[in-house]
């Protein structure tokens, strides 16, 4: 049995966060786990409210699961603040996880603050170094690296400069860019690229659903060249039957 534990926010509506999370770990035969770092009010319109749980919460709830079921993989989200990240760090260091997929989520699509500007430093120093990959898009990894990205040069570069910050292995996604879905992986032996077409109007969750994919496929033992791109078929698959939910223009995905 592979057992993946997922570390986020909660998405009421059930297309993002752990809720997803959860149901992508069944989809794809893993034993699923879920610990809530942060609450959020929104809807198929967007996030209209966010709170993080205490850190002091977040750390019994890791303690008394990690103590009892260890994961194969992790998978963080949403954390919201500098102190849960820093519990989150912690735990992964007190009971030698290896198989952490580090999704830097920044901001909703509708752009509410997901990750508190106090905790940018504090995810980079702490949590980055311990990560087997970390899963940015365009906008993310601008921001973490402090540097725009207008072409492929500055993907590279950026990409290196997150290398510097300890993670194994970097995936830049390129959703937000035009043409082809593609998506960069630095950090191996050669520079891997995964494009899909791309599919027509806009998705809720496709960043945990493809990070969340990762790490099952970590947890299965694939190495993380394979495990993208296995992660990156399942969500083409998933985005080319989603389908509108609430009143919102976004597309859900059905599992």
């Amino acid at each position: 049995m592979f057992k993946v534990l997922s570390i986020a926010g909660s998405d009421p509506s059930g297309g993002a966060g752990i809720q997803l999370d959860l149901k992508t770990f069944h989809s794809l035969g893993a034993y699923g786990m879920a610990i809530p770092a942060a609450l959020t009010v929104q809807n198929s319109r967007g996030v209209v409210g966010v709170k993080a749980l205490s850190p002091g919460m977040l750390s019994k709830q890791l303690e008394a699961l990690l103590s009892d079921i260890k994961p194969d993989a992790i998978k963080t989200g949403m954390l919201l603040t500098r102190e849960n990240v820093r519990a989150t760090a912690a735990a992964v260091i007190k009971f030698g996880i290896r198989g952490l997929v580090v999704d830097p989520v920044l901001r909703s699509s509708s752009g509410a603050t997901l990750l508190q500007p106090a905790a940018l430093t504090v995810l980079k120093k702490y949590l980055f170094p311990l990560a087997l990959v970390i899963t940015p898009n365009i906008p993310e990894a601008e921001t973490l690296s402090n540097m725009s990205i207008t072409s492929g040069h500055d993907m590279d570069y950026a990409a290196g400069r997150l290398i510097d910050m300890g993670p194994a292995y970097v995936l830049i996604k390129g959703g937000h860019s035009r043409g082809p879905a593609t998506d960069t992986l630095y950090g191996g032996k050669t520079v891997l690229s995964f494009s899909t077409s791309r599919q027509k109007g806009a998705f809720h969750g496709t960043g945990c659903a493809l990070s969340s994919a990762i790490a099952v496929f970590i947890a299965q033992g694939y190495p993380v060249e394979k495990a993208v791109e296995k992660s990156k078929q399942f969500v083409d698959r998933m985005l080319r039957s989603a389908k509108r939910v609430g009143k919102g223009g976004t597309k859900y995905f059905q599992f």
